[in-house]
């Protein structure tokens, strides 16, 4: 078992887009930057496997390694035109080793070590967990084996990639646990929603 953390590098202007203009693209940056790092404390809390890191477009940024440093983690280097071929690759690599993985983002810090460690647990009696997201995505996805066509013809980024993805997992005829819905930050609205929760003092810590 493995958990992978998907992420971008934390570059002003290219993260967290939707919330320069409250935050600037500067402190919009900062902010990915404090999420990626909670959710790699997150991984290494719920031990249930080794945790890496998929970095995006590379994993040569500064902060990535400084990541790999402070929490151990192997970095990796995302491959693929968009986020489903990404997470396709990440799962065969996977695997290919037989061994299962679990991936998340960077967006939601909501998700707790006890969401991880009851993924890890839906794993060993079911073929996928998921963890759907409130606006439509999802913010957790394992799987135990390889699931043909679960990446494809997926809208990303759009309201509906939960139901497709729903979809997809009904037409392998597979089977799966869906793990509760989980709020995640991208939007001024989410970032209100974060610092009204308390989780934003531990994100910027």
């Amino acid at each position: 078992m493995r958990i992978a953390v998907f992420a971008k590098a934390p570059v002003a202007g290219a993260v967290k887009t939707r919330l320069a203009a409250i935050l600037g693209p500067d402190g919009a940056a900062g902010l990915h930057s404090g999420l990626v790092r909670r959710a790699l404390s997150v991984a290494a809390d719920a031990r249930v496997g080794p945790v890496e890191l998929w970095c995006a477009p590379d994993e040569t940024h500064p902060f990535f390694e400084r990541c790999s440093r402070e929490f151990g983690v192997a970095l990796e280097r995302q491959h693929g035109e968009d986020l489903g071929q990404r997470m396709r690759n990440a799962f065969d690599s996977s695997h290919v080793r037989g061994q299962a993985l679990i991936v998340i983002g960077a967006d939601c810090p909501a998700l707790d070590a006890a969401a991880l460690q009851s993924a890890a647990e839906a794993l060993r009696t079911h073929d996928a967990v998921i963890a759907p997201a409130e606006d439509g995505g999802y913010v957790l996805l394992g799987l135990a084996r390889p699931v043909p066509g679960l990446f494809e013809a997926v809208t990303w980024g759009g309201s509906a990639v939960m139901a497709q993805t729903r979809s997809r997992l009904a037409q392998s005829r597979v089977s799966w646990r869906e793990l509760a819905t989980f709020w995640d930050v991208d939007r001024p609205e989410d970032y209100a929603r974060l610092q009204q929760s308390g989780l934003l003092r531990e994100v910027l810590s």
